[in-house]
């Protein structure tokens, strides 16, 4: 059948194209919330089988080859009409963008059992759930980050970073302290590539940003470890006693309230308090992890970090003790338990009774 412009059918079309393209933003932000709603099942899926992280592996791949080899060669391609050039790069995005939402969406549940609230490992998974939700919005990503190849080469860095950060203990049971070394190292190829993508800055210019970039990652891997999570760890139980059976690991007399001076408002002289951490880590690892002592906000004591091996159903426990003198009353006692690399796994507290 030919349409002519006499066919009923032709204005029909027209009619609703125009309509569709008066309201083409209010689609793509509806799709944009149905990506969110998406991303919070990856979520659920996230918090019950670790494994699946290896998908991801697949989808980082994909990014990476199709933004740096594909889009660059159909941009360039001169028998392509610029609507064809455009559709097409549309049509890779899409990929990209919800292969980013599934791999943001299924880490962050997993950085958030890790998170200490109101510590400064907070800062990275604000990051990771910013940059997630960033994914979902079409238009931000196809206007903004997609073609603003400096703003591309951070967008992808982070994300390989969350991503590598995570892999590397689940996959491979790498200790914490190296998986954010390898993660920054392979971040920072990440940017390096897409940086020397980048048409409109001199050769220099690339060198001196890459160059910056990698002093941001190293600072990052070796200064920045406290504001990450320690992923998969996390702080389960702790128990505070005056005793402890070694080959049981059961404290003897635990406390709930840190011993202290008579009711006369006299300090306690002497008190030798053990604590018991189980760390849940769900797989079976290997990390180096010790206490840190604090009484009322001063730092008392901090143990060696010891290595010790996670199994997969109890996961990681640790003792230590300190002989205590001079407690005065409205004491608080707490205990902050780190990775070898200064991350924090989580804190507790023993307070005097009040």
């Amino acid at each position: 059948m030919v349409l002519t412009t006499n066919n009923p059918l032709t204005h029909i079309f027209y009619k609703h194209k125009e309509q569709f393209l008066k309201h083409k933003d209010k689609f793509i932000w509806f799709h944009s919330f149905y990506a969110l709603l998406f991303g919070v099942g990856v979520i659920w899926l996230g918090t019950k089988n670790f494994n699946y992280i290896r998908i991801s592996l697949w989808q980082i791949t994909f990014i990476w080859l199709s933004s740096l080899g594909i889009i660059p060669v159909v941009l360039a391609h001169p028998k392509l009409d610029l609507k064809w050039k455009h559709r097409i790069r549309l049509a890779i995005n899409y990929f990209n963008r919800n292969f980013y939402q599934q791999l943001l969406f299924f880490v962050l549940p997993l950085y958030y059992m890790s998170t200490t609230l109101w510590t400064k490992n907070m800062v990275f998974i604000v990051l990771v759930a910013a940059s997630a939700v960033l994914s979902t919005m079409d238009i931000v990503y196809d206007r903004v980050i997609s073609v603003k190849g400096f703003v591309m080469s951070m967008f992808f860095a982070f994300n390989l970073f969350a991503g590598i950060n995570v892999m590397l203990p689940i996959i491979w049971g790498v200790r914490t302290i190296h998986a954010v070394r390898v993660g920054a190292i392979v971040a920072f190829l990440g940017f390096a590539t897409f940086c020397f993508q980048l048409t409109h800055l001199g050769k220099l210019k690339k060198w001196f940003i890459t160059g910056a970039a990698a002093i941001m990652f190293l600072l990052i891997s070796e200064l920045g470890r406290p504001f990450i999570p320690p992923v998969p760890l996390q702080l389960g139980e702790v128990t505070f006693g005056t005793g402890i059976v070694k080959k049981t690991f059961q404290i003897q007399n635990p406390l709930v309230n840190l011993p202290v001076g008579n009711s006369q408002g006299d300090p306690l002289d002497k008190c030798k308090i053990y604590v018991l951490t189980n760390i849940n880590a769900h797989l079976e690892l290997e990390e180096k992890v010790g206490h840190t002592w604090y009484l009322n906000g001063e730092k008392i004591y901090a143990s060696q970090f010891y290595h010790i091996n996670g199994h997969k159903d109890r996961g990681f426990r640790l003792w230590t003790f300190w002989t205590l003198r001079r407690i005065p009353p409205d004491s608080v006692l707490t205990i902050r338990v780190e990775t070898e690399g200064g991350q924090l796994i989580g804190r507790a507290y023993l307070e005097s009774f009040k």
